[in-house]
This record gives C-alpha cells, structure tokens and sequence, in this order.
C-alpha cells in the first residue's frame, strides 16, 4: 500500500500589543518636528496607538518532494543575504525511527537551495506529520563591529523625536534601541553604512498593511544590517541585491506605516538565533545638540 502523506504547514505569526499616548507636535524655527507627552504654547496634540512591529518577508521556500515511502524536504533562499531556517517535523504517525518530533537547523547562504531532512515511514502504514519552517535574515555566528554610523539623510538640522524604550513605541526586541528622526517629508535619505540591499518596500500609501511601511534594508559587511522606516510612496531608488556604499541616496522620507507624524525610523539589528532584534548603535556626531540616545540610555 503506497504511503498517504500529510502535510500540513504551520505558519509563524508575529503580533504586538498597542499602547495608546497622547502626543504633542512641536515644531522649531528649521521646520523639524518633535514630539513631547506634555503640552506647550500652541502644541496640537495627537493621540497613537502605534504598534511597531517590522514585518519581514518571508523569502525562504520550503519543498516537500514526495517519493515511494517516504518525503525529503529542501529549502530555497531566494534572498541576496543568508538566512537561518529552522525545520520542525512533529505530530508523526508511522515514521522510520521513531515518532518523536525532529528538529534541523541550517544557514542558508544567499540564492541558495539546501537538504534538511528525508522522512520514511514504515512499510504498509500510513505516514503522517506536520511540518513548520521558521526563518530569520542573517547568520547567527557573524560578530558586530564596533562602528559609528553616518547621519542617513541630507539636510537638517533634525532632532531626535523618539529614542531607545520609547513611550509610543520601541519597546519591544526589534525596535528597543530604534531612533525616530523628525524631518519634513520628502528629505533625502542615504545609507548610514555601506553594504547590500536586501529587502524593501516601495508602493505603500499611508498605514497600509505594513507596519513599517515603505523601507529598505541594508546588510553590513559585519552581519548587521540597517533598515531605514516610514518611507515615501515610490521614492526608493536602490534595488534588491544591489550594493550601496555609505551616502548614497536610497529614497526620501515620508510618513507610511504606523507613524505619529513625518520622520525617518532608523534601527540597526542583527540576528541572534531565528530571531532578528535590534542592538545599540552610535551616530558619528551628535544630532543637533540632543542628548546622545544612541548608545541605549534614554
């Protein structure tokens, strides 16, 4: 009797708990936009309820190829920067060896299609399970380096709007040590780093789907990788796999996504184990006079 396969794919799904302030704009004599909790002379206020978790494609395909007796499954890295996959096969019924759950564990370099496993189920019975694919961009093992970026926009002088373990948002791992930069939109963007273009966003008109909105993200020649939020519908110019050095124009600011208002999101992260979380980071000069936020104390 030929083997009946079950394959039943379980999805990863990110969510996030919203915490509503009232906000106050303020704007100075050169046009930039801040935003404080407590009221001003002539301060609008504005209430958010943003939410700002990144969602990130999903670029890594799984494939299950079925054969007499059993099933191997391979995956696929579509992406320009390697990739960490986690395969689960639970829920077995029937397999050779054994039915406790098996779990594989890969680094999948860029445009890359990688074996992680092949299950067989015991002759004349039917084999059953219930497979799940987790993924995170970058390698686990790269090390930071130490490293001061340059400002990613043209212009100023801005002000920090928001900094690390923010009130309205950057408060949870992906975002802890993100800064909010207010600017008018429209303000020329660069890269902070040199590095390759590995994902973006480019067509979303104001809150969308997307919690980030328009964006693009830059690996770093150290695994880092800076990802640049809330960006203007259709102004990004840069492409996936393309290498950019540091300032080059990538789009203009904007104001898409979950944003309390025009400004650039600019947060440098790292992958440390199927998860992708932000780390502390350094511009290389100060932000118009502001407190230093950048090393993670607020």
């Amino acid at each position: 009797m030929p083997a009946r396969l079950l394959l039943v794919c379980a999805l990863l799904l990110a969510s996030a708990s919203s915490l509503a302030v009232t906000l106050h704009a303020v704007t100075d004599a050169s046009g930039a936009v801040s935003y404080a909790d407590r009221p001003g002379p002539g301060v609008k206020p504005m209430l958010s309820d943003e939410s700002m978790i990144e969602i990130q494609p999903e670029d890594v395909r799984l494939n299950a190829i079925v054969f007499q007796g059993g099933v191997s499954f391979s995956a696929r890295n579509e992406l320009p920067v390697a990739v960490q996959v986690e395969l689960r096969l639970d829920n077995l019924v029937n397999a050779q060896g054994g039915n406790a759950p098996r779990i594989v564990r890969r680094v999948l370099p860029p445009r890359s299609t990688q074996m992680l496993s092949v299950l067989r189920g015991r002759p004349g019975t039917l084999l059953n399970y219930r497979s799940t694919l987790l993924q995170a961009m970058g390698d686990p093992g790269a090390r930071p380096q130490g490293y001061r970026y340059a400002f990613p926009w043209v212009g100023g002088p801005f002000r920090i709007s928001q900094g690390p373990n923010g009130r309205v948002s950057h408060f949870g791992p992906k975002g802890r040590y993100a800064m909010d930069i207010a600017m008018p939109e429209g303000t020329t963007i660069v890269a902070a780093r040199e590095g390759v273009v590995v994902s973006l966003q480019n067509s979303q008109s104001g809150r969308g789907e997307n919690p980030s909105g328009n964006f693009v993200r830059i690996l770093h020649p150290d695994g880092t990788m800076g990802v640049y939020l809330h960006l203007m519908r259709g102004s990004v110019v840069v492409t996936p796999g393309q290498r950019v050095r540091q300032g080059q124009v990538l789009a203009k600011s904007g104001n898409t996504g979950n944003s309390t208002g025009p400004h650039l999101h600019f947060v440098v992260q790292r992958n440390v184990g199927l998860a992708v979380e932000s780390i502390p980071y350094r511009f290389d000069k100060p932000i118009s006079g502001s407190p230093d936020y950048t090393a993670g104390n607020p």
